[in-house]
C-alpha cells in the first residue's frame, strides 16, 4: 500500500514537471506580438503619422522605427496564408485556408515613403520593409519584405554600450524626423 502511495506521488510529480516543460516550450516558441516584436528592435518608435513629401505634400507612414542600424520605415500585413508576390508584378496574391484575395504591390509606395523620411534626415541610414506578420511567401520573396525572425535578426539591438554609441550618433536626427511627423489623421467615420 505504501509503496503504490510512493508511486502515484512519483508519477503526479512527473506529470507536473512534464506540464511545466511544455508550458516553458510553447512560450519559446510562441511568436511574438508585433508590439513585443518592434518593442525588441526599435530603440524608440513613432506610429501612424505623416511626413513631408518632396512634392510639398504629405505621405503616411504606417511605422517608423529607430534602430541601432538607423531609421527603419516599416508597413506591417498581418494576413495569415501563403503570398504570391513579385518585386514587378501590380498585385500580389494571399491564398489562405478558406479564401483568396490581391492586394496592390507594397513596395512602390514604400520606396516613396523612404524617399521622404531620407529627406528628412541626410546622411543617416534609412531602409524600408513591408514586415508580413504570419505569412509564408512561395518562390519568390522581394528583398524589402521581411518575416518576423528576419527581423530581430536584421535589427535586434547590440551590446549595450554599442547599442548607447549608435543611438547617441543617430539620435539628433531621429528628433528632426519625429518633429516633422504629424499623427496621421483619423477618418470621420461621416459618408460624404
Amino acid at each position: 500500500m505504501i509503496y503504490s502511495i510512493w508511486i502515484g506521488l512519483a508519477a503526479g510529480l512527473v506529470a507536473i514537471v512534464a506540464l511545466a516543460a511544455v508550458i516553458v516550450f510553447l512560450r519559446r516558441k510562441r511568436p511574438l506580438k508585433l508590439v513585443e516584436l518592434l518593442d525588441s528592435v526599435a530603440i524608440d518608435q513613432v506610429h501612424d503619422v505623416v511626413v513631408p513629401d518632396d512634392l510639398d505634400g504629405q505621405i503616411h507612414v504606417e511605422y517608423l522605427l529607430l534602430t541601432v542600424r538607423g531609421i527603419v520605415v516599416m508597413e506591417v500585413k498581418e494576413f495569415a496564408g501563403i503570398v504570391f508576390a513579385g518585386e514587378r508584378i501590380d498585385e500580389w496574391t494571399v491564398r489562405g485556408r478558406q479564401r483568396r484575395f490581391s492586394f496592390r504591390n507594397p513596395l512602390p509606395a514604400l520606396r516613396d515613403r523612404v524617399a521622404a523620411v531620407r529627406q528628412l534626415v541626410p546622411g543617416v541610414p534609412v531602409a524600408g520593409h513591408v514586415l508580413f506578420a504570419a505569412a509564408e511567401f512561395g518562390k519568390d520573396r522581394p528583398a524589402e519584405v521581411l518575416l518576423p525572425d528576419e527581423l530581430l535578426e536584421r535589427y535586434g539591438k547590440l551590446e549595450p554600450r554599442d547599442t548607447e554609441r549608435l543611438t547617441e550618433a543617430y539620435w539628433p536626427h531621429w528628433e528632426c524626423a519625429r518633429a516633422a511627423a504629424a499623427p496621421a489623421e483619423k477618418p470621420s467615420g461621416r459618408r460624404l
